[in-house]
């Protein structure tokens, strides 16, 4: 019996062991649907918003490094899912989208709800095409999975309202005959970045996502080099903990100022895997060499003297085989005082950060004056919470993460060691990402715990997906940063000089609502039960909202802050006193 477009694309999905679909039922999809419901092993996930879909897509992708699937119906269910396409396409995610469309006779005459999805979708895509005809399957699906896995993207196939439950004419499995090719660089720059590697005295490490595959070998390099290890945000996962004696956090906004000094110190900076993108924060006059897969990363950031194009892992192995022992002119081992100043001003910064999170830290004589200035609500301090989830979270939980300040406590407090992995909107900077994220997640394993850390700006623009966490029963632990504001934004505001504006958010009780919802929320305003309310949500059973009331005026001391930073805070703070005693909120 001949299968139909709709049964030919949920059996191929079934043999790519695609386990979960995201999507918002209806119309052109219901076809598909019906054919995922009669499929065992692979389980449709309604969604209540498309773009929550688009997110738990792919978050499976970046955690599995396989295909993540996403649907979304005719018009504007395919409009929704683009924020979060957009993400995964900044991700570099392999994500398959399957869009409905109006019937195939009335393409192209403004019929109700039709939007050209092959022009919706050029910006986003690697791959895109409408099926005309049944029979053009399985021949244009297996090319948008092969786009979507060999370049790392998003790939949409458009399926007409009609076009779904009818059947083709000849049929044939799909076959893909996938495989993953290792490249190399060119075996003359692999000697040239030996050379200038033996010839510095002082080398660091920009360490990217990129690397996370080639762990062991890099750290071999780090230790051969004797260089400091500067993480990215997307390094994290893979890279820190006790077992990495190299590595000093992150540079940039959210990072400290030992990766900073680290940067700076160098002569010569060595790039793995990365695409750090802001150039405010690589030292300036230093010989860069850059390994990257894609020849379009190479110096797209920062000038580079040389650029190694291949597999982080094999270049890095190739490295280590025509690397010295020391650098030519230096008798005996490589010099490690440029790793070790590195390394103890790491250490340095992080004793100041737990005091910072200590909760008792506000009793002290430091922390009393700290409050006066920026605390008088005597809130929860953000550090204290995210360091009470570092403490107590599973060493194989995953984290997802909020764009703003939530990602900035996490960064500075949350260490991912073991086999913690940690997703985030870190390329697109999306807002509202990490409970759809965490969602997808917790889809692929209901045993393995799973944390989102949710602003709660973030949390409240998708609120209505916690639903679909209750009714597939998701047992996710949302840890929400309450702090009634857009706190990235007036962090921002503030270090120009301007006065606090339009950030303040009229939240609800976030507990009571889940507790609405049928989710057990947990309110906390007492910094002395923070502890015991994360213990409480970790080991509930099902789906939690920690709703924590954190200080609204917390400030993320940025790894290099300047004279101009300080004074456009100050000058920012005396506008809001003197507004708060009566200047028209006009002037």
């Amino acid at each position: 019996m001949a299968r139909t477009v709709a049964r030919v694309i949920v059996d191929a999905l079934n043999a790519l062991d695609v386990r979960q679909v995201f999507g918002v039922v209806g119309d052109a999809l219901n076809p598909l649907t019906d054919a995922i419901r009669t499929t065992e092993n692979l389980e449709w996930v309604g969604c209540r918003h498309e773009e929550a879909a688009a997110f738990a897509a792919s978050a499976q992708s970046q955690l599995t490094g396989t295909l993540g699937v996403c649907m979304g119906t005719v018009g504007p269910g395919s409009v929704h899912l683009l924020n979060g396409l957009y993400d995964a396409a900044k991700s570099h995610a392999p994500v398959l989208v399957i869009a409905g469309q109006v019937p195939l006779a009335e393409i192209g005459s403004d019929y109700f709800q039709e939007v050209d999805n092959d022009a919706l979708f050029a910006d986003v895509a690697v791959f895109r095409a409408t099926v005309t005809s049944p029979d053009q399957l399985p021949q244009m699906l297996e090319t948008a999975v092969r786009h979507a896995l060999g370049r790392k993207g998003v790939a949409v196939l458009t399926v007409p309202g009609d076009l779904g439950d009818r059947e083709l004419t000849t049929d044939r499995p799909a076959r893909f005959s996938l495989n993953t090719p290792v490249s190399r660089p060119d075996e003359s720059a692999v000697h040239r970045a030996a050379d200038i590697l033996d010839r510095s005295e002082r080398v660091t490490l920009l360490v990217g996502e990129g690397a996370r595959a080639a762990r062991q070998d890099v750290l071999t390099l780090a230790d051969r080099l004797a260089a400091p290890m500067v993480l990215t945000l997307k390094a994290k996962a893979g890279f820190e903990g006790e077992t990495n004696p190299f590595q000093v956090g992150q540079t940039g906004l959210i990072g400290n100022p030992a990766a900073a000094a680290a940067l700076q110190d160098a002569d010569t900076l060595l790039m793995l895997g990365a695409d750090f993108p802001y150039r405010d924060w690589y030292p300036e006059g230093r010989t860069v060499i850059q390994v990257d897969t894609e020849a379009t990363h190479i110096g797209r950031r920062v000038p580079v003297e040389l650029g190694l194009v291949g597999d982080t892992g094999a270049t890095v192995r190739d490295l280590l085989d025509r690397l010295t022992a020391a650098p030519a002119g230096s008798e005996g081992a490589r010099d490690r005082s440029h790793l070790d100043k590195a390394r103890e001003r790491f250490d340095q910064w992080r004793t100041g950060q737990a005091r910072l999170a200590d909760p008792s830290h506000d009793k002290g004589l430091v922390g009393r004056i700290r409050s006066a200035l920026d605390n008088r609500g005597h809130d929860i301090r953000p550090e204290a919470l995210a360091a009470a989830v570092d403490r107590i979270a599973a060493d194989d939980a995953v984290f997802t993460s909020d764009t703003g300040m939530a990602t900035v406590w996490l960064s500075r407090f949350v260490e991912m060691r073991g086999e913690r992995r940690l997703i985030g909107s870190y390329n697109l900077g999306s807002m509202a990402n990490a409970m759809p994220q965490a969602l997808g997640a917790q889809s692929l394993d209901r045993e393995r715990q799973v944390v989102a850390f949710c602003g709660d700006g973030g949390l409240s623009m998708l609120l209505g997906d916690l639903m679909t966490l209750k009714t597939y029963r998701l047992p996710v632990k949302l840890v929400v940063f309450d702090n009634r504001r857009l706190g990235m934004v007036k962090l921002e505001q503030e270090q120009a000089g301007l006065p606090e504006f339009g950030t303040v958010l009229d939240n609800p009780d976030f507990a009571a609502v889940a507790e609405a919802m049928g989710i057990t929320g947990i309110r906390v305003t007492d910094p002395a039960e923070v502890e015991n309310a994360v213990r409480r949500a970790f080991r509930t059973p099902g789906p939690v909202l920690l709703d924590v009331l954190t200080n609204p005026d917390e400030i993320a001391v940025p790894a290099k802050p300047t004279v101009e930073q300080g004074w456009g805070f100050a000058v920012a703070k005396m506008k809001e006193v003197v507004r708060s005693h009566g200047e028209p909120s006009g002037d």
